[in-house]
């Protein structure tokens, strides 16, 4: 564990000195912080409509942030050759993963912590402070690590560039995965109910991280709606460490 935690310190410090982060981060900064001149040009409930525009701007811009710093770990690493440093020392490469991704991990929260910290600012100012709503926010922090799982990795075999469409297109699947149950209902064919269901299966359900109706319109979620999704995070992120640890290791350095 010394060697993860210690893989996790260099990674969140390599990653404080990427301007790609405070570029987001100061976009999402800006969005939240002029969302309530936004609500009042649009035309229905003011604070609905400050609350959906600021959770999903935290949700795109934290998403943007969890791909493009999480594709950057191992490929700077191999850039700068610093990672024959590091397989030339006693740690596995799957703690070098791992450490990697607790890194990661941290960094997502801080990012989090302050654009949730700034959202909060503003409703204070209109005399609102809902704290049912930091449930939508936990559930986006679920899915930011399973992305952040997918960026580690694709980026464990593959290049920057083509890593960040896999990364894009497995997050944009992952909010349609619904759909491939309906088009397997349409269709009669048993090799593409197979293959739908396969898919279905295979990508992310992104979607079931998605409660910001809910929070917005204050509705209730299902009974045992929190365990489900967090039982699912963990277990999908546990699938692609180990397949990203067992391709890391297969691959050749020299």
């Amino acid at each position: 564990m010394k060697a993860v935690w210690a893989i996790a310190k260099l990674t969140i410090r390599e990653a404080i000195r990427n301007r790609i982060l405070y570029l987001l981060m100061g976009f999402a900064v800006l969005l939240i912080s002029f969302s309530w001149i936004i609500g009042k040009m649009t035309v229905g409930d003011e604070l609905k409509i400050v609350k959906d525009l600021c959770i999903s701007g935290i949700h795109i811009f934290g998403m943007f942030i969890t791909v493009f710093i999480g594709i950057s770990l191992i490929f700077k690493e191999m850039e700068k050759r610093t990672i024959y440093l590091v397989i030339s020392k006693p740690i596995h490469r799957y703690q070098f993963l791992l450490g990697k991704f607790a890194g990661l991990s941290l960094l997502l929260f801080g990012v989090l912590f302050i654009l949730v910290a700034v959202f909060y600012g503003v409703l204070v100012l209109r005399g609102e402070y809902p704290p049912r709503i930091l449930l939508a926010f936990y559930t986006m922090y679920l899915e930011w690590l399973i992305l952040a799982g997918v960026a580690i990795l694709f980026s464990s075999f593959s290049t920057p560039l083509l890593s960040t469409m896999l990364t894009l297109s497995a997050f944009l699947m992952g909010h349609l995965t619904e759909s491939l149950l309906m088009l397997k209902d349409r269709l009669t064919s048993t090799i593409a109910d197979s293959v739908l269901t396969a898919l279905f299966y295979a990508l992310p359900n992104l979607e079931l991280f998605n409660i910001r109706s809910q929070m917005v319109h204050n509705l209730p979620l299902p009974d045992g709606y929190l365990l489900t999704a967090t039982s699912y995070c963990v277990l999908y992120l546990g699938t692609l460490i180990m397949f990203a640890s067992f391709l890391f290791q297969k691959k050749d350095f020299v």
